[in-house]
């Protein structure tokens, strides 16, 4: 394990193209910069409006119906997003390009999360992309039921003589989206609601997310760009393998959250029972749950 003073060390990736900075706390990519332009990419984490820049979501993803779930008799208590981003992670590994993270179950999480696992997050650096990767891993003797997501907050503006209202989304795939609404204690609504993409387009403007995240099951897409009408500088976000997808900002904050998901908040009517779960994934003993996505940096 690493030493406590070791904990608030952030570790850095950095080849010709991109640095990248991680925290040891919920192995939070904090940043992300383009060399040639010196752009950072990541949101700063201000807490006046949201202090996190890409929080891990395990064992769920959003909220569960009175924030807890059922399973076999008992009842769990437990937060929206899960644990593992307030969790400090060991260092398993780190080179100038890859770092690998590991949260491993205690004694305490079993309190509230019955299952026994390891998480990884592996960052690797490939030219001008940053991949993360997911392992969870079933160290128990049974069935495990989890949920994991991704929660990257890119900045928008990229530089400081653009607006917000320049920047857009573009879908690789999707002209049409059926966007699920969030109710006040952020469950799922019953029904979903078209929307309807210019060249596939989705222009950002912040009044977007004022009543929350926009919430998608069935994105065609595999990437989507974030780009500026006034500036030749963009990103590119890969997240092939997620069947959910949430986009979200904080109310008057100058970022952009993509957000890859592989499991969902409750829905309104759902019995709480962690097994019936909507998108909920399984996993035997001893086997390994992948998935990667990734940012490229332009």
């Amino acid at each position: 394990m690493a030493s406590q003073a070791g904990y608030n060390k952030m570790i850095y990736l950095e080849n010709k193209r991109i640095k990248v900075g991680v925290k040891p706390k919920g192995a939070e990519l904090a940043s992300l910069t383009n060399m040639e332009s010196g752009i950072e990419h990541m949101w700063e984490a201000d807490s006046e409006f949201w202090g996190k820049s890409s929080p891990v979501l395990f064992p769920i993803v959003g909220g569960l119906k009175e924030e807890s779930f059922k399973y076999k008799g008992g009842s769990y208590k437990m937060s929206r997003h899960g644990f593992a981003r307030d969790n400090v992670f060991e260092v398993e590994s780190h080179s100038s390009e890859k770092a690998v993270f590991s949260l491993k179950s205690s004694i305490e999480t079993l309190n509230y999360y019955p299952f026994s696992f390891e998480l990884k997050i592996i960052y690797t650096l490939l030219d001008n992309e940053l991949e993360v990767a997911y392992e969870v891993i079933n160290m128990g003797e049974e069935l495990m039921y989890f949920s994991i997501g991704a929660h990257p907050a890119f900045a928008v503006p990229f530089l400081e003589n653009d607006s917000y209202q320049v920047y857009s989304l573009n879908f690789d795939r999707d002209t049409v989206l059926n966007q699920w609404p969030l109710n006040a204690e952020g469950l799922i609504e019953t029904e979903p609601f078209r929307v309807n993409l210019s060249n596939s387009e989705m222009p950002l403007f912040k009044e977007l997310f004022y009543k929350d995240a926009l919430v998608y099951k069935d994105l065609k897409s595999q990437s989507i760009i974030l780009k500026s009408s006034t500036t030749e500088h963009y990103l590119k976000f890969k997240f092939a393998g997620f069947p959910f997808f949430g986009i979200w900002a904080a109310k008057g904050a100058d970022f952009i959250c993509l957000e890859p998901w592989c499991g969902i908040a409750d829905s309104v009517n759902h019995n709480q029972e962690l097994e019936e779960k909507e998108g909920i994934n399984q996993l035997n003993p001893k086997e390994v749950f992948k998935r990667k996505w990734s940012v490229m940096v332009y």
